[in-house]
């Protein structure tokens, strides 16, 4: 293991509503959704129609661009509808599950007596491609690509994240295995969390191991790359999450297609707090013993409280998360707004209140700007505070703006997401939605350098 990498810069936010260590209920949803919309880079084509059975693996969706690229059933049972949106985009295909849950046998293998070429056959076949994704730019991976290496964050400093020692702690062997199946397309680095006295995938081997410390985001793969190997111009990465990682083991060792994990159920809105077992797809209607008749005041969350997606009450558990974030609109008109004094009950990272007098305190928050978009703040010391990252973030947003290309490189498009910056967002006194303007900027990059 290399030595550890302690970053300074960085900002845990002291939200309520963690999840207790402990497995709540084991959920069997009724219906779960296949959304290729989740899947940056995917040209969905439907393979299935209402009323076709499909086993849990079965085909679903194929990419147009290339149809080796599949999306499968994550459990058995009977499509019962397909939902479109505007000018028929394919949004969700939504499966009634059955009781009991039958496979598609892909045949266990052993992934040391495998070419590459192979590997990347039997992780397409299965539909477990889409789990890897590519940087620059956080596409779905291009099987003819050859990355220089493939990144895993083994651990999670976002807002209330899951705890991966609890969640994965006994999917070692699967984790492993995964490994071994990804080391034979390119190198393979894991990133422990430096602030554990000993984590249990310091034990993986096959890999390189580094270790992190710091605030969030020092959890972001993203970081962890600019910190071991930055992305230069015309180099090309890829990314997987451990529980993804787990299922390419599984594939391999059972030769079973099995998405199924532990997701941590949060926030200030959320009653209890704790892990359920279930898939991605299951419906948020799903987790309503976690909000009781709230509902109509909560934001449904799918991901952490920062970077995830609102999906709304109607939504589903994407196919990347493994946590929800329930936290209560802010509707709430505030007397006197920023001009009041004292204001015990905001936190504020810059002591603009005197919260900051509570160090150790949680706090209820709501989704309330506290003011509205203007100019941004012309101290970049402002923003990178919180960003552990070699580049310059105010300027890197104001090219993507002005949708200058030359600039965007020269600040960094090629080493960011969007939830990279997600923390300056947050601290940002402007209230500009930083996180939309990088993403309108690698979206023009995939136009312009196409």
């Amino acid at each position: 293991m290399s030595e550890t990498i302690v970053l300074k810069r960085g900002l845990d936010i002291p939200v309520n509503g963690c999840a207790s260590l402990l497995v709540s209920k084991s959920m069997n949803p009724a219906v779960v959704a296949v959304e290729p919309g989740c899947i940056k880079g995917l040209l969905p084509r439907l393979l299935v129609k209402e009323g076709d059975r499909v086993l849990c693996g079965s085909p679903v969706i194929a990419d147009k661009k290339n149809p080796d690229i599949l999306l499968t059933a994550p459990a058995s049972g009977t499509v019962k509808a397909v939902v479109r949106g505007e000018k028929r985009k394919l949004l969700a295909v939504l499966i009634e599950t059955d009781d009991k849950q039958e496979y598609v046998d892909f045949g266990a293998k052993d992934p040391s007596g495998l070419s590459a070429g192979e590997i990347k056959a039997e992780i397409l076949r299965s539909g477990l491609w889409p789990v890897l994704v590519q940087r620059p730019y956080g596409i779905l991976a291009d099987p003819e690509a050859a990355p220089k290496g493939i990144f895993v964050s083994a651990f999670n400093t976002a807002p209330l994240a899951a705890d991966t020692e609890f969640t994965l702690g006994s999917e070692l062997p699967a984790i492993q295995k995964g490994i071994d199946a990804l080391a034979r397309i390119a190198p393979v680095h894991v990133s422990l969390n430096g602030a554990l006295a000993s984590s249990v995938f310091a034990k993986l081997g096959g890999c390189t191991l580094h270790s992190f410390k710091g605030r969030h985001p020092a959890g972001n793969v993203g970081v962890q790359i600019s910190h071991i190997s930055p992305i230069r111009k015309g180099e090309t990465v890829w990314t997987v999450s451990l529980h993804a990682l787990a299922a390419i083991g599984k594939l391999f060792a059972a030769g079973r297609f099995d998405l199924r994990r532990k997701v941590a159920v949060t926030g200030p809105a959320a009653i209890e707090p704790s892990y359920v077992e279930t898939l991605p797809g299951t419906p948020m209607k799903d987790f309503a013993a976690f909000y009781g008749s709230l509902a109509d005041e909560i934001r449904f969350i799918s991901g952490d409280l920062l970077s995830g997606a609102c999906v709304g009450h109607d939504g589903y558990l994407g196919l990347f998360d493994d946590q929800v974030t329930l936290i209560r609109e802010g509707v709430d008109k505030e007397l006197l707004g920023w001009i009041r004094p004292f204001r015990f009950n905001q936190f504020s990272n810059d002591r603009s209140y005197f919260s900051w007098l509570l160090p150790r305190h949680k706090w209820d928050m709501d989704t309330n700007l506290h003011g509205g978009p203007r100019p941004f703040l012309m101290n970049e010391n402002y923003y990178t505070k919180v960003l552990p990252m070699d580049i310059y973030p105010v300027f890197l947003a104001k090219a993507c703006l002005a949708g200058d290309i030359e600039k965007m490189e020269k600040f960094g498009i090629y080493e960011v997401l969007p939830e990279d910056l997600a923390l300056c967002e947050f601290v940002d006194p402007s209230k500009n939605y930083i996180q939309d303007i990088i993403a309108r900027g690698i979206d023009l990059m995939l136009k312009e350098m196409a």
